[in-house]
């Protein structure tokens, strides 16, 4: 076992890559839904009917299954070009680094595009510069996250990703809290505007700070560059079905948990009749208990196993999101509830990745980061447009989405059953 001490300092400047990458989604995901489907008539006849206040917000008044589809397009984005360029990053070089190169490609088009969202006139328009930002974005996730493979040995990585994820967090904290409040003083675009300066500032910290290795030891001299249909082949003919397992768990589980998020401030704002500013920052509460719980839950996946953590986890994840349904029914009992869930996924997602790369190849970090986010991002198209289809079927209610969302958290933990207990 590696005796040297845990590297604090280098685990927090890259905590800064992902703080960066997490401020960006909880502003794209609470406020774009809500531009999308404003104005719908549907939506302002069951807020009329219930005595509550109908948004003061200019929309292109779209139905949940179309505003929800657009909401996926990252993801669709992501399913092809998250593995590739994680794959792709394993086995190139330049004098910026090894992933650096795809920050410094990404970031510029991600960020200027995003600026413009809330300034659209038309739905063309909006589309367009959506569309701009998923793509930026999915050139340089995959190469950030795979640094913790690169950067940490395989008994650090729980550890590490707990900070790491508690760093995410105070981005998605900076987000809901600071992104509620601007929208409420100055505006739809100053979310924006904030949003992108502050994730600039992040990744400018991790691209002068991180220390790639020029040669990991892991590497190897071919120049083969496989594709994710190769890697996945790897995963299913290997006579060990826990990737596999892995994989679908993590398909599952990020179905339920984007089709809520993704819904959230539609289900605020549209149900409960909650001004769109306050619904963001009610929506930090998952936030805070994820920060709180972050490195809580990487020490407990260190120490009673990465497996053990998840499955809790979803355990707890469905019987919440199955309660939700029900006793959800105003700003308290919507905090209250996604405070316990915070915690849960804290379970959950720090130790996921880390697990991932337990049943991999270490030789291939960049490609299981990359098939990691194709089960996650495919996910995340599934999740929400499936979530959209349900809430449309069933009187335009959102509520629904917490049924959804306990039915996929339960088949994630009977696919995790199938998953070997990992040694580290």
């Amino acid at each position: 076992m590696n005796d040297r001490r845990f590297p604090w300092g280098r685990t927090i400047v890259l905590g800064f890559g992902f703080l960066g990458i997490s401020i960006i989604w909880p502003i794209f995901n609470q406020f774009i839904p809500l531009f999308l489907q404003a104005g719908n008539p549907e939506f302002e006849r069951q807020l009329t009917e219930l005595g509550r206040p109908i948004p003061d917000i200019v929309g292109f008044g779209l139905a949940p299954s179309l505003a929800l589809f657009i909401m996926t397009w990252d993801n669709l984005i992501n399913i092809f070009v998250q593995p590739w360029v994680g794959a792709k990053s394993d086995r190139t070089w330049t004098r910026f680094g090894r992933r650096k190169p795809w920050i410094l490609l990404g970031a510029p088009i991600a960020l200027l595009s995003f600026i413009f969202i809330p300034m659209a006139q038309t739905l063309l328009a909006i589309s367009v510069f959506i569309l701009l930002t998923d793509f930026g974005m999915a050139l340089f996730r995959s190469p950030t996250v795979a640094w913790l493979g690169d950067l940490f040995e395989p008994h650090e990585r729980s550890k590490a990703n707990g900070i790491i994820n508690l760093m995410g967090g105070v981005g998605g904290l900076l987000a809901y809290f600071g992104g509620g409040m601007l929208f409420k003083s100055f505006g739809r675009s100053a979310p924006f505007l904030a949003g992108a300066v502050a994730t600039l500032f992040a990744l400018i910290v991790v691209l002068v700070f991180v220390r790639e290795p020029r040669r990991l030891t892991s590497d190897t001299d071919t120049t083969e560059d496989p594709g994710v249909l190769d890697n996945l082949r790897v995963i299913f003919s290997n006579p060990d079905k826990s990737g596999l397992f892995i994989l679908l768990a993590i398909l599952l589980w990020f179905m339920a948990f984007n089709a809520l998020e993704t819904g959230l401030s539609s289900f605020a704002v549209f149900t409960l009749g909650i001004d769109a500013g306050s619904a963001s920052v009610y929506a930090g509460a998952v936030t805070v208990t994820f920060i709180l719980f972050a490195v809580p839950a990487g020490y407990l996946g260190t120490r009673f196993g990465r497996k053990p953590t998840i499955t809790a986890g979803l355990i707890g994840l469905t019987a919440l999101t199955l309660l939700g349904y029900f006793i959800i029914q105003g700003a308290v009992t919507l905090v209250l509830v996604l405070v316990l869930a915070g915690v849960l996924w804290a379970m959950v997602n720090v130790n996921s990745l880390p697990l991932v790369y337990d049943h991999g190849d270490e030789s291939r970090i960049g490609a299981y980061t990359g098939l990691y986010y194709f089960s996650s991002q495919l996910a995340a198209v599934l999740g929400p447009t499936l979530g959209g289809i349900v809430v449309d079927t069933l009187g335009d209610q959102y509520r629904w989405l917490w049924l959804f969302a306990a039915f996929f958290m339960a088949l994630a933990y009977f696919a995790m059953l199938g998953v070997r207990g990992s040694a580290r």
